[in-house]
């Protein structure tokens, strides 16, 4: 696991070329919105994939659906999932259980800091806000990640479907958009949970 240094959001889907990227530079757009220039080297984030396309742009709809966001789907490569990544992160957001399932079978004491981003979302919304300590991101964003971990147990999800965010590939633009907006609703109170601070 990290240790000084940033808070390390990877987000995981299959290709890295739909579901992880949105989540990726929606969740960038989500900081730059929060935090100040001077602390915006405190959370970093990125993607890949289990079955990632190395070096693949962004599908083009996933790129789309990202500009109407008002984020910036450029200079975008694909990653196939490797141990550095899960290694180094602090946090670890997948689409689906699957994706979760993949991650933490890669070892690397990663079982308590990998949920799925619906799963996350929820875990966090349900923590007192007095709780959480104030001050430095990193220290929040890993007290978070404790604290969900430790929630999970006791608060499971309605269905087996309600934590994951189906593949939109291969579909129409709507249907991405429909994807993008339901990642978005899950990234943007996560965001606010982190940071302490709402989009604006």
């Amino acid at each position: 696991m990290a240790g000084a240094g940033p808070f390390r959001i990877l987000f995981v889907c299959t290709g890295s070329i739909c579901r992880s990227p949105i989540a990726e530079r929606l969740a960038r757009l989500g900081l730059s919105r929060r935090l100040a220039s001077y602390e915006c080297d405190r959370i970093e984030v990125a993607s890949a994939g289990t079955w990632g396309h190395e070096g693949a742009s962004m599908e083009p709809f996933a790129a789309e659906v990202v500009r109407e966001f008002g984020g910036d789907p450029g200079d975008f490569k694909g990653r196939e999932l490797q141990d550095e990544h899960v290694a180094e992160a602090d946090l670890v957001l997948t689409a689906t259980l699957d994706h979760r399932a993949h991650v933490v079978s890669m070892g690397h004491a990663s079982g308590l800091r990998t949920f799925t981003l619906k799963e996350f979302t929820r875990l966090v919304a349900v923590l007192e806000h007095s709780a959480v300590p104030d001050g430095d991101l990193v220290e929040r964003g890993r007290f978070l990640v404790r604290a969900a971990a430790a929630l999970r147990g006791r608060m499971a999800a309605p269905g087996p479907e309600w934590d994951e965010v189906a593949d939109p590939y291969g579909s129409p633009l709507n249907v991405f958009r429909a994807c993008a907006s339901e990642i978005n609703t899950a990234i943007d109170p996560m965001l606010t949970a982190l940071t302490a601070r709402t989009g604006m």
